[in-house]
């Protein structure tokens, strides 16, 4: 006999934005059944975002031993790299957080845990195991995987991706890394500074999505640490030459071969829906993933999808904060039946590599296709007392305002730039003008004195006005 379930709620997918959803629900007395067919905690704790800090902090140590010079200190030009012990870092900080996501965690929250595939019969009902579930609403978060691109050859050799890639005990003699994204880019440093040689390939520049100018900073970055970038080439085919893997590639007129020991794919996301049943449940999806409304409600109104299933309408950008930030949406709509609509310009996004590069908002680019009058301001790294402390003085600040002082957007290359946006996404999200900015007062010396000097840069041209010299000269005479 199947069981019957009847929740307010009823979670598909135990990854970042499912499991904030659930809690969230519990918190507040709501009945939630949560159903997970794999790991609890999904991809962020075992294959994203946690073993690829913990693996990017690791070459971070790696590369202070490097520089250590610098600070009048011993230097280890080869510092020795286990990987089998780097292996056993990643995994230790994942076995940290994973008791903060278990099944045990949440049963004790009062979460139903199902541990089985989800399926819709119908617009009301999911069948997981031996239960059917008759919510009241439900909340698709299934995620996605890397997606592999139809490169001739591909198949024929063994390849990597960000499921596969912290298992290494081994460390990769060279890591050809198939897209410059910020996957492919913040693994090949990682790599590079754990001592292996590290080539990435990209069709077109670096980090395509991104402001050039501010991608370029990432790039020269990467240059100087001997990253090997190969970008706008076409991977033609892939082969195996032995032990060891070739990548043929075209870049303009002509060709050339790469050759490393292992192959990482990080060119792009598929979502997961298969066996979900959504055309039963009268729910619509394309390659985008499933079609949602600015609250993140599916074609079936008491669905909704997070994450990165979401389609266009959850936002360009998919990340553990993004998929954070919808549950926290529809927790107002679902249970409370509060209007919600996702501002995709107020979440920012981060590369984690050295330096961090930090968007939020609009670019440079976007600004002008809207046809909008705006000022850019800029400001160094270098011109940071903390930056020139911590020898740590590449990036610069660059932040798009109107003339009258609104933060359209910000994108910052620096040091802890993911922590130093967050004054801008303030800005933007509560329509504070870079004035307030410039007024804020900032402990010395931290690298939050970047945000500072930038918005000081909008007021210069006031100290320049011709009236503001004559009101400072009648003052003068007036004693």
């Amino acid at each position: 006999m199947s069981e019957v379930l009847k929740p307010d709620l009823c979670v598909i997918g135990a990854g970042a934005g499912g499991l904030s959803v659930a809690a969230i629900a519990a918190s507040f007395g709501a009945s939630v059944v949560l159903i997970e067919r794999d790991r609890m905690g999904g991809e962020c704790l075992h294959v994203g975002c946690v073993p690829s800090k913990a693996l990017i902090g690791a070459g971070a140590v790696a590369q202070a031993m490097r520089e250590a010079a610098r600070f009048g200190l011993p230097q280890v030009d080869d510092p020795p790299i286990d990987m089998a012990r780097v292996r056993a870092h990643v995994q230790g900080v994942i076995e940290a957080i994973a008791p903060n996501d278990s099944a045990e965690r949440f049963t004790a929250l009062g979460v139903r845990v199902i541990r089985a595939e989800a399926r819709f019969t119908g617009p009301r009902k999911i069948v997981a195991g031996d239960a059917v579930v008759e919510a009241r609403r439900f909340v698709i978060a299934t995620g996605s995987r890397p997606a592999i691109p139809p490169i001739p050859g591909i198949d024929a050799v063994p390849y990597l991706t960000n499921e596969t890639v912290f298992e290494l005990t081994r460390r990769p003699e060279r890591l050809i890394v198939v897209g410059g994204g910020p996957v492919g880019v913040e693994l090949a440093q990682a790599y590079r500074r754990l001592g292996a040689e590290a080539t990435v390939i990209e069709a077109s520049r670096l980090l395509p999505r991104e402001d050039p100018e501010m991608a370029a900073v990432i790039e020269r970055a990467l240059l100087k640490e001997g990253v090997d970038l190969r970008t706008g080439a076409k991977i033609e085919r892939i082969e195996a030459r032995g032990e060891r893997i070739a990548a043929l590639l075209r870049a303009g007129e002509g060709t050339e071969t790469v050759e490393g020991s292992h192959l990482l794919v990080a060119a792009g996301r598929k979502l997961m829906t298969e066996g979900l049943g959504l055309d039963a449940a009268g729910i619509a999806f394309d390659d985008r993933g499933i079609v949602v409304d600015e609250g993140l409600r599916t074609t079936n109104r008491r669905v909704y999808a997070i994450g990165d299933c979401a389609g266009e309408g959850g936002g360009p950008h998919r990340s553990t904060h993004v998929a954070n930030h919808h549950a926290g949406l529809v927790i107002r709509s679902a249970l409370f039946r509060l209007p919600v609509r996702l501002r995709p310009t107020e979440i920012p996004r981060v590369v984690y590599t050295d330096p961090e590069l930090a968007v939020v908002g609009m670019t440079e680019e976007e600004a002008r296709g809207k046809r909008v009058s705006f000022r850019i301001l800029r400001w160094p790294v270098a011109e940071n007392d903390r930056a020139q402390a911590e020898r740590r003085t590449a990036g610069h600040v660059k932040a798009i305002v109107t003339p009258r002082g609104a933060v359209l957007g910000c994108a910052i290359a620096a040091p802890h730039a993911g922590e130093l946006i967050m004054p801008w996404s303030l800005a933007i999200a509560r329509k504070l003008k870079v004035q307030d900015l410039a007024g804020l007062v900032v402990p010395y010396p931290t690298f939050s004195e970047v945000t500072k000097r930038t918005a000081v840069e909008f007021l210069k041209p006031s100290a320049q006005s011709p009236w503001v010299r004559r009101l400072l000269g009648l003052l003068r005479r007036l004693g």
